[in-house]
């Protein structure tokens, strides 16, 4: 396989950094296909609940899917845990920090923050502040990550529940990470978009 010249970049030539471009690009273009294997190994994480972080992770964006919700808002549901295996301290920043180039601000804030909110439902019942979410008051986004844990965060954890297949949300992965990253037109910085849509639901159901 052809690799650079350098062994330091500093001595590296116009030909070595084309050569890097286009295999950086075609790397990149990746992107989507790496972040789906990622999701696939929380088959094995955090033990103890009725199903496994992968399920949680799908029958979140089930949930966000069949309330409507548009391809940010059920993209993050699915991929709001990938941080589990590797960030069990700060998986929610985990997920948002390879989300954020990709999504709306109000999809990617809400995805960095969700595990303090997700607190409301337990912290008491160990001793802990229930209530930690409100040190994000302030933000204009905090109701949306109330509803996004009471929806489909905590809900999403019954194996009952008809989920839907991984498989069906592949396509949405690949279309959220093939945009441009940064893209001022799907950051949409400040916007707010409801995470349901009674008439979507309706046809989707």
């Amino acid at each position: 396989m052809k690799q650079v010249k350098f062994t330091k970049m500093e001595d590296g030539d116009e030909e070595d950094y084309v050569f890097l471009e286009k295999l950086e690009t075609e790397y990149v273009n990746q992107t989507g296909e790496r972040v789906l294997k990622s999701l696939s190994d929380l088959g094995e994480s955090l033990s103890g609940y009725k199903i496994t972080r992968l399920d949680h992770s799908i029958q979140s964006a089930t949930r966000a899917w069949r309330d409507g919700a548009d391809l940010d808002w059920v993209v993050c549901a699915l991929l709001h845990d990938i941080g589990d295996m590797y960030a069990p301290y700060n998986h929610d920043e985990y997920a948002a920090l390879v989300l954020k180039p990709f999504v709306r601000e109000q999809c990617a804030w809400t995805t960095s923050v969700h595990a303090s909110f997700q607190r409301y439902f337990f912290a008491d019942k160990i001793g802990g502040d229930k209530n930690s979410r409100d040190k994000h008051k302030d933000s204009q986004y905090f109701e949306d990550c109330v509803e996004f844990c009471e929806k489909w965060d905590q809900t999403s954890f019954d194996p009952d529940y008809d989920d839907l297949p991984l498989e069906f949300f592949r396509p949405m992965v690949m279309e959220v990470f093939a945009r441009t990253p940064y893209d001022d037109a799907v950051i949409r910085t400040g916007v707010r978009v409801p995470l349901t849509n009674q008439t979507l639901a309706a046809e989707r159901s």
